[in-house]
């Protein structure tokens, strides 16, 4: 790392953003868009569909597999990369394991490594078929060591810890089928087994770096569901630092005039919740005011987000409103009323998210600044 560097706004980094995400829609198909490296989260089910949309995907890509892997949440992922993911998503070391894993389990959390997988091969030796998500639970925990699963007095039975059972799923061999409130785990064809090790988690966070840099260690693993000091072992070389708001942060160095010289692309867009442009962990920055935040990242039911010029301008909202009819409510962030021009562009990006949805009609309202 470098010991100092120049300083860039606000402005430039949320440009090189939007530009590294292909916001502009470059007319290229879902799976070849640059945030498939990656990938796209999918919480709630159906919102990556309409972050592709939002870049001029609309349609569905047969590339693509839906699975957990960052963090243990739901992403789209190109097929063919998987193996080479679970091997970069998988802990670094024992110590790694054991910070990825919460209080409910801490004695089987303590088995670092092995506890992973434990989980993973119980999955491949459970998931042999499509099987409803419950099933392979119960299936899984059985097969475990009990200190990593716990009494679920509800349930009157012991369950497998579900941040291990999610990050544990991919390297398993395990994808996502989803439909309504249903989940389903199918096993991946000609899955290889477990990594051995952690590799390629360098490459990972250059990805990070490409797309939602410039940015600190501890944002990329924030992002990967580790921690800094163990990212610090695997953190990529030729990077160049950079200043913003007075904090160091890196970027490749043969991105540097790609930051220089962003601009904000106009126009607007709907951004669904999880979209990648939202998965900074620079949150300070995306959206500088608290109570703004507080609208866009809630506890639960996050909305979508409305973008304007490169800015997030206020939040957004859909609803089912009769067969084949969508509503969509838009909330501008206070003291942002919108122009007639941006007015305009959010019906057309309505229509954008009503396609990506499947609906025939929609209807905007925009609520009062």
């Amino acid at each position: 790392m470098a010991t100092s560097g120049p300083e860039v706004s606000r402005e430039q980094v949320l440009a090189y953003r939007a530009a590294a995400q292909e916001l502009h829609r470059p007319g290229r198909a879902a799976a070849d868009l640059a945030v498939l490296d990656l990938g796209v989260q999918d919480t709630p089910y159906g919102s990556a569909q309409l972050a592709l949309a939002a870049r001029g995907a609309p349609t569905a890509d047969d590339r693509l597999e839906l699975v957990w892997s960052m963090r243990g949440a739901p992403h789209l992922h190109r097929r063919a990369e998987l193996p080479g993911l679970a091997a970069a998503i998988w802990p670094l070391d024992d110590a790694d394991a054991t910070r990825r894993l919460p209080g409910r389990i801490r004695e089987g959390a303590r088995l670092g490594l092995a506890a992973f997988r434990a989980a993973a091969d119980a999955f491949a030796a459970v998931v042999t078929a499509p099987m409803a998500k419950g099933d392979v639970s119960r299936a899984v925990s059985d097969r475990v060591p009990a200190e990593l699963t716990y009494d679920c007095e509800p349930c009157r039975a012991r369950h497998i810890s579900g941040a291990l059972f999610q990050q544990a799923g991919l390297a398993g061999g395990v994808r996502l089928a989803v439909s309504g409130r249903a989940a389903t785990l199918a096993p991946l064809p000609g899955w290889p087994g477990p990594p051995e090790r952690a590799a390629g988690t360098d490459a990972l966070a250059l990805a990070y770096l490409r797309l939602l840099g410039p940015a600190a260690p501890a944002d990329v693993a924030g992002f990967l569901g580790t921690s800094a000091s163990a990212l610090r072992g695997v953190w990529p070389d030729g990077l160049a630092e950079v200043r913003v708001a007075g904090r160091r942060a890196w970027l490749r160095a043969d991105r540097l005039d790609a930051l220089r010289d962003a601009r904000p692309a106009p126009g607007v867009r709907l951004l669904p919740p999880g979209d990648p442009f939202l998965q900074g962990r620079d949150r300070d920055l995306l959206v500088p005011e608290k109570a703004h935040q507080k609208q866009l990242w809630r506890i639960l039911g996050n909305p979508g987000a409305l973008l304007v010029d490169g800015e997030v301008a206020g939040v957004w909202r859909a609803r089912v409103a009769g067969r084949g009819a969508l509503e969509v409510t838009v909330t501008p962030f206070e003291g942002h009323p919108l122009p007639g021009r941006v007015r305009r562009e959010v019906d057309a990006e309505a229509a954008v998210v009503a396609a990506a949805r499947g609906a025939t009609d929609v209807r905007v309202s925009v609520e009062p600044a």
